[in-house]
């Protein structure tokens, strides 16, 4: 079995993880997905809605990117720091990341595997 993992940290404190498919099945520990309230993926960038209490940054997510090969690869957004503020934004945040800071090439398929808030 052949396996790797490349982790890309940028110089503002996001950190991208890019994983390998691979036929295996590989349990792993349970995480909670953030929920969103709206994705959209245009040239260069993937753009998330999330949940704010009015401090949300992108730096409090960790990103990870599973390649689909032939097929659109999988974006999970997890939160790392919790927004502990009380301004309460109904609509959320939209936070983006450049394919770039993703480590794909410019118009890649790409999915986003978090639930999704209908409000």
């Amino acid at each position: 079995m052949l396996g790797g993992c490349v982790i890309y940290s940028s110089d503002s404190g996001e950190t991208t993880t890019v994983r390998a498919a691979s036929a295996t099945s590989v349990e792993l520990e349970p995480r909670e997905l953030e929920s969103v309230h709206g994705v959209r993926f245009e040239r260069d960038q993937a753009v998330v809605r999330v949940t704010s209490n009015g401090c949300t940054e992108k730096s409090d997510f960790r990103v990870e990117i599973v390649d689909g090969g032939a097929m659109a690869g999988e974006m999970t957004l997890f939160r790392s720091e919790p927004d502990h503020c009380r301004a309460l934004i109904a609509e959320g945040v939209e936070l983006s990341w450049t394919y770039a800071e993703l480590g794909l090439e410019r118009g890649a398929a790409l999915v986003l595997a978090n639930p999704l808030v209908v409000p």
